[in-house]
């Protein structure tokens, strides 16, 4: 993106699998411009080395982390959403979830997966370097390091719903289910309802696809 500084004006507190691609999609189809997501950082690769600041014990500026967005969802970004909040006191908050049992199940075949593969896959440098920043801020901090155990994600999954709703004022959340379709999230940002389907993405085959193909 370009250096316009603009400031966040929705914020993605949910996991990853939960349903953020198609937050993304929404929100850009609402007006509020390029969403950043985990493929804005595939996409950029200049936008790595923050997330590996970050990982490293050091501080960022948000303003400068986001330059050029006005929402934001899905890791790394979901990782940080209480200095996201603090940063950017005006912005409202969308916690997407789904049913855990569906969320553990797409967690494990797509991120779990990749995260015990991705050292031994033919990876572009700068997604290999987001991984493993990745694994220091969310793999560590989130899952305690292990990443395929269910019942411990599936307790992670719980917990980020509770202290997101114990951090936030009723009128500042929403927790969404894309499966609930335009009505809750038009309501929450007083948008009007798009005439068109709400936009669901990220099926498991399009993970792997930005990878270069799911491992055998």
């Amino acid at each position: 993106m370009g250096g316009d500084r603009m400031s966040l004006e929705v914020i993605g507190s949910g996991f990853g699998r939960t349903g953020t691609k198609s937050l993304k999609a929404a929100l850009e189809r609402l007006g509020y411009g390029q969403c950043h997501h985990m493929h804005e950082i595939v996409e950029n690769p200049g936008q790595v080395v923050p997330w590996q600041r970050l990982a490293a014990g050091g501080s960022v500026n948000w303003e400068t982390v986001f330059a050029g967005y006005r929402s934001q969802v899905d890791w790394p970004g979901a990782h940080v959403w209480r200095e996201l909040a603090e940063s950017f006191p005006d912005a409202k908050v969308v916690h997407t979830v789904r049913p855990e049992e569906k969320w553990w199940a797409s967690f494990d075949k797509t991120i779990g997966k990749l995260m015990a593969r991705y050292e031994e896959l033919p990876l572009p440098p700068h997604i290999r370097d987001i991984l493993v920043a990745w694994n220091d801020l969310v793999g560590k901090g989130t899952f305690g390091g292990v990443l395929d155990d269910k019942e411990r994600g599936l307790a992670a999954y719980r917990k980020r719903t509770d202290e997101v709703c114990e951090a936030l004022p009723a009128d500042r959340l929403l927790v969404f289910d894309v499966a609930e379709g335009w009505e809750p999230l038009c309501g929450f940002l007083g948008a009007e309802v798009p005439d068109e389907p709400f936009p669901h993405h990220n099926l498991r085959d399009d993970f792997w696809e930005v990878l270069g193909g799911e491992p055998a």
